[in-house]
């Protein structure tokens, strides 16, 4: 059954498997086993809000990555923007780190086989042979190797068996032309002693969002799958109890993302100044016009119509990535173990793409741009059981570095797009393409830019996690960790081409006044202006910058748990967590002067719950309420012209989360969950000394956090004969109205505006329902199963990000657009196992 799994609440100790099997044969298959520091532990025993999540689970509800987790857990969402490797958000209650800089690490963390993710673009490879995943809610940071602000996804995959040769193999035909092949294989080597395991999968699927070029002329489908995962083991264990793996893996993707659907038009093209510069009546869209939003639609048909994006190149993405983890435990004495956990990985990403999300050539990311990050993690601990005490001890060290070169380049079309933002407020004086005049004759199309950022990161700490069993109902949990990071950030410019921004600079005289703000921002348009200009010392010009950032933090946490009655626990915790700082690794970052570096974001948890057995354990309730103050909230925001980043000082995440599992009898699961969360910038977020920018989010609830998520699920199962199995689930997740973007309503001109300027168009995801449903027959010993699937049945098209459109008028806002999730994805699976 998928609710028995093994659940590891700190990195995973692995000796337990003899423990867990000994107990999972004393207690009956609603029990979920969890192991801590050398114990078999029930999971209702535990003081942590956390939801373990087992393969049949997983499979079920088409959980292939990590960002599919939303259909099991009612507190966790994601979302994902421009690209593939660096635009991926992961939350829980409400809180999660806004992507698009590969400066920001993601408040919540990764952890897989032990070893910490440093990006979520890095962890989103296949879900296969895997053997649970859980998410962990609130601050983390004396039981992981990493600190996370918001929570954790602990992901274990399938270990070698040391005794028994087998494996699986699993193939899937679906829409979009989806295709999938899964396998693994099992070898003892030496039975008992030493097992290998191989497992592979791969994946290819057609994108769901048409992309046309300005004239509606077909491009690609773009938001597909192209993408293959091999992972390798070695596992072992001696007669000295001396025991543990070595994984390796490597996965490689094609696929490209994303669509952006555009929501609202521009004024400069409903007032037909695209037409009057020779862009066309639309100026470069393809894609149908949206007279209302797209999203609120309920006609299959017009969804379908409404998955169209517009662009003038191809997305082309290519990432790759290996890595090497080990796992090794030395049996000190029968009550004491030394367990050293250390990994490397190096990911590797190259993207092209069109960056004004129009069928016009204005601004591209051009071949040549490349991210690599390179990542080794090592975790030395001593944990063991003295008495009623259970202890740990450990050190950890993480090396990471970062090396990122983007190559941005301006098109035919920018030098008329200009012209049409200027068409107005000159008078057309300076004709179709107003900065070739400006400049002294340059045209804009000339302008490239290579771009270099870095960062090189080490994080050090040591820390101790305790739990002394006061009496045999009543236990205190104590945890701390000393943490100290430093970072090495800088931007440099390898390359530039940009005669425009000088030529216009050294004619600004001859520009009136007025106009000298919309000339300069766009003749030197912050992705391609030179840096170090003479001129940056009173503009807002890029800089390069090669600063340092460190930081210390003492975590800890504080956890009392009553058993009052054998099936019911309470308990009663305080988390002070944290998330570092670093840099902006962008081109804007040191711009009039700025500080690159953004401070480190703390927050203070408070959570009490409940868990428990009722009718003799036919029906599991848990129900945590919590609150978290966040301090120095960490924040990217997208203005439609740049990305800027700062510090919100407060922000609050309130409300509770219940979760039951009902089996009336053995053939029947049913499962429930509903998430509540406030999570808001307060009204009082900001002093009155604060930038309007960050003032302006004061009030307003938080990006992507609806307030009411609710998940409801049901399993039948049943036998024919003596030879065939058969099961049907079915599984909704409900989720209310949600804000889809970082800004609040467009930045106020004045103080007095504050708090009166509404949100922005089409900023809010009305509520949804999204229903899973999948049904199988298959051998009773399953040899053999088919199953038929369908995810999103009734085809809900929802937007997960909101934005201002690059360069399609003034600041503030004035066209608007969206990247899309998923829509019915259907198919029909075989298994066999052996």
């Amino acid at each position: 059954m998928a609710a028995l799994c093994s659940t590891i609440l700190s990195t995973p100790v692995f000796a337990q498997d003899a423990e867990i099997d000994a107990a999972e044969e004393a207690l009956d298959d609603n029990v979920i086993i969890v192991t801590a520091t050398k114990r078999a532990q029930d999971v209702q025993d535990i003081p942590l809000a956390v939801t373990a999540v087992g393969p049949a689970q997983l499979e079920q509800q088409g959980v292939v990555n990590v960002q599919n987790i939303t259909s099991v857990s009612p507190s966790f969402s994601t979302s994902q923007a421009q690209n593939s490797s660096g635009t991926v958000v992961l939350r829980i209650r409400g809180i999660g780190t806004t992507s698009n800089n590969i400066g920001f690490e993601s408040a919540v963390g990764i952890f897989i086989d032990g070893a910490y993710q440093s990006r979520p673009g890095i962890a989103l490879s296949e879900f296969v042979d895997v053997e649970r995943v859980e998410i962990l809610r609130g601050p983390q940071g004396t039981l992981f190797g990493r600190n996370t602000s918001a929570g954790a996804l602990n992901i274990i995959n399938r270990r070698p068996d040391l005794d028994e040769f087998g494996g699986f193999v699993n193939a899937t035909y679906g829409n979009y032309d989806h295709m999938n092949l899964q396998g693994a294989v099992n070898v003892p080597i030496v039975p008992g002693t030493v097992a290998a395991r191989l497992t592979g999968a791969w994946r290819k699927r057609d994108g769901f969002v048409t992309v046309v070029d300005g004239a509606g002329n077909f491009l690609e489908e773009t938001n597909e799958t192209d993408q293959f995962l091999v992972r390798g083991q070695i596992g072992w264990e001696t007669d000295s109890g001396f025991r543990g793996r070595i994984i390796g893996d490597y996965s490689k993707s094609q696929g490209d993302c994303c669509g952006a659907v555009e929501l609202l038009a521009s004024p400069v093209e409903t007032n037909g100044l695209f037409a009057a510069v020779g862009l066309g009546a639309r100026g470069g869209m393809g894609a149908p016009v949206r007279a209302t939003d797209p999203f609120d639609v309920t006609s299959a048909q017009a969804a379908t119509d409404n998955q169209i994006a517009s662009a003038d190149t191809l997305h082309l993405a290519d990432s790759d990535q290996w890595g090497v983890v080990a796992e090794l435990e030395f049996p000190i004495s029968d009550a004491i173990d030394l367990v050293y956990i250390g990994s490397y990985r190096q990911y590797n990403n190259s993207e092209s793409y069109d960056s004004d999300f129009s069928g016009l050539d204005v601004f591209n990311v051009l071949p040549g741009s490349n991210t690599e990050i390179d990542t080794m993690t090592h975790e030395l601990r001593l944990q063991g059981d003295a008495g009623r005490l259970q202890w740990m001890v450990g050190g950890y060290y993480s090396d990471e570095k970062i090396d990122q070169t983007v190559n941005f380049g301006l098109g035919e079309d920018y030098g008329e797009l200009i012209g049409a933002l200027l068409l107005a407020p000159t008078g057309g004086v300076f004709g179709a393409n107003p900065l070739t005049i400006l400049s002294g004759g340059i045209d804009p199309s000339v302008v490239r830019a290579t771009n270099a950022y870095s960062q090189d990161s080490t994080s050090w700490s040591i820390f101790t996690h305790n739990t002394f069993d006061i009496t045999d109902s009543l236990n205190l949990t104590l945890g701390a960790r000393w943490s100290d990071e430093s970072k090495d950030g800088s931007f440099s410019q390898p390359s530039v081409n940009n005669p425009l921004c000088t030529g216009t600079l050294a004619r600004l005289a001859g520009v009136p006044a007025a106009l000298r703000p919309t000339v300069i921002g766009t003749a030197c348009f912050a992705f391609v202006a030179p840096a170090d200009l003479p001129q940056s010392a009173v503009l807002p010009l890029p800089r390069t910058f090669d600063d340092t950032f460190s930081d210390e933090e003492l975590i800890y946490t504080v956890k009392l748990g009553y058993e009052f009655l054998a099936p019911v626990n309470v308990y009663a915790s305080f988390t002070h967590g944290y998330k570092s700082g670093g840099f902006n690794l962008d081109s804007t970052a040191a711009s009039g002067g700025a500080d690159p570096r953004f401070a480190s974001e703390e927050v203070d948890a408070y959570e009490v719950g409940i868990k428990a057995r009722l009718l003799d354990d036919a029906v599991t309730a848990n129900l945590a309420l919590f609150y978290q103050d966040f301090e120095n909230f960490q924040v990217l925001e997208f203005t439609g012209a740049q990305f800027n980043t700062f510090n919100v000082p407060k922000v609050e995440s309130k409300g509770f989360e219940l979760e039951t599992q009902i089996r009336p009898d053995q053939n029947l699961t049913i499962n429930a969950g509903l998430t509540y969360t406030d999570a808001k910038y307060p009204g009082d977020c900001a002093p009155d000394t604060a930038s309007l920018t960050v003032r302006n989010l004061c009030g307003n609830q938080l990006t992507n956090a609806p307030e009411f998520v609710t998940i409801l699920g049901a399993t039948y199962r049943n036998e024919i004969g003596n030879s065939l199995s058969w099961f049907v689930n079915g599984q909704l997740r409900s989720e209310s109205d949600r804000r889809t973007t970082t800004q609040a309503s467009a930045v106020p001109r004045t103080a007095a505006e504050l708090g009166s300027t509404p949100l922005l168009p089409f900023d809010v995801q009305d509520g949804n329902v999204k229903i899973n449903l999948r049904a199988g027959i298959g051998d009773i010993d399953e040899a053999w199963g088919i199953e038929a699937w369908v995810t999103n049945l009734t085809d809900e098209i929802t937007r997960g990000v909101t934005f201002n459109t690059l360069l399609r008028g003034s600041p503030g806002y004035t066209a608007r657009s969206a990247f899309t999730q998923e829509p019915r994805m259907y198919g029909v699976t075989l298994r066999g196992k052996f």
